[in-house]
């Protein structure tokens, strides 16, 4: 069927400098739900990191990427792990409140 089940909690770390980093109130390190057989192909990273994708979100052993970012686009983000997971109504996970706010902050332009 694929790769290995990653299943439950893993940690992520954040960059410097990054839309992820200010989503999370500057935390270095979150963890975040997973349910998945998918990992992201390292062999593709540097040529992505050239042509503006930005990898803000790795674990610490640094191997697998957990969240991507585009450079110079209002909100472009996207996880390897299920943010929904962890969302409550009263409580709204950071990607989702950004998310929002981006929206907001750019509509109508």
């Amino acid at each position: 069927m694929g790769g290995t089940l990653r299943l439950g909690l893993y940690p992520c770390e954040l960059k410097e400098g990054t839309l992820a980093k200010k989503l999370y109130n500057n935390a270095d390190m979150v963890q975040e739900r997973h349910r998945h057989r998918y990992e992201f192909n390292n062999a593709y990273r540097e040529s992505l990191a050239e042509k503006g994708m930005v990898f803000s979100g790795v674990s610490p052993d640094q191997r697998l990427v957990e969240i991507v970012e585009l450079k110079n686009h209002p909100f472009y983000i996207a996880a390897q792990f299920h943010p929904e997971f962890i969302s409550r109504p009263n409580r709204p996970q950071p990607i989702f409140d950004g998310f929002i706010a981006a929206s907001l902050e750019n509509a109508g332009k």
